[in-house]
């Protein structure tokens, strides 16, 4: 069986953000997302995932900073972050992820801290992952065909190969609050997150949908 896991980062950045995910959840093929625990809709994002047990939450690591390299530094703001993520979830989380995936080039330091919780850490390989879906393919470039159902589709097709795959998204709802550069497009994916029929067709190519409440647990 080849399990799909659908997770929308950034929950906790703004409660219009929240409000998408929880809507491509509860109507749509989301199955997972990632927390991020110091944004301004932190306490909103963990109140809504809570009342969705089926939805798996991880830890989104939110410090891309010039500080970030310095001795101490991802060991603390992780120490931290991993603490207050427990405070509002009330439970461990079930993968670790960061935004703008600041822990790829720092495996070495990130591996070992994420090593006690026993769960998957993005890109080390025991979750592929797949991260194309995204409307901005590079700095400066537009393309919402990429956001698509046929782009999603067809992504998954040709990658999500392995036992246990994870497609990235951002879906969301865009209110006043949202600063970000990643704005309607948040939009855009939830509309296809939650088109009529996408479910069927990606189980017609062979996928499970899963959350990281199905991934094997140490022991």
């Amino acid at each position: 069986m080849r399990r799909l896991v659908v997770n929308a980062d950034d929950l906790g950045l703004t409660e219009g953000v929240n409000l998408g995910i929880i809507e491509a959840h509860a109507g749509g093929v989301l199955t997972s997302a990632s927390l991020m625990v110091d944004t301004p809709g932190a306490e909103h994002g963990a109140a809504m995932a809570r009342e969705h047990p089926a939805l798996s939450v991880g830890l989104h690591f939110l410090d891309d900073g010039p500080d970030l390299d310095q001795p101490g530094r991802a060991e603390r703001e992780f120490t931290r972050q991993l603490a207050r993520f427990r405070e509002l979830m009330r439970s461990d989380p079930t993968h670790i992820d960061s935004h703008h995936h600041v822990h790829f080039t720092r495996f070495r330091t990130f591996g070992p801290l994420v090593a006690p919780l026993g769960v998957p850490l993005r890109g080390d390989g025991r979750v592929r992952y797949i991260g194309d879906y995204y409307a901005h393919p590079q700095p400066g470039a537009v393309d919402h065909d990429r956001i698509g159902a046929a782009f999603l589709l067809a992504l998954l097709e040709a990658e999500a190969t392995e036992e246990f795959s994870e497609v990235g998204c951002h879906p969301g709802r865009v209110t006043e609050e949202l600063r970000s550069s990643y704005g309607p497009e948040r939009e855009l994916e939830l509309a296809t997150l939650t088109e009529p029929g996408l479910r069927e067709r990606i189980e017609a190519l062979g996928l499970t949908l899963a959350s990281y409440h199905a991934y094997p647990q140490p022991g």
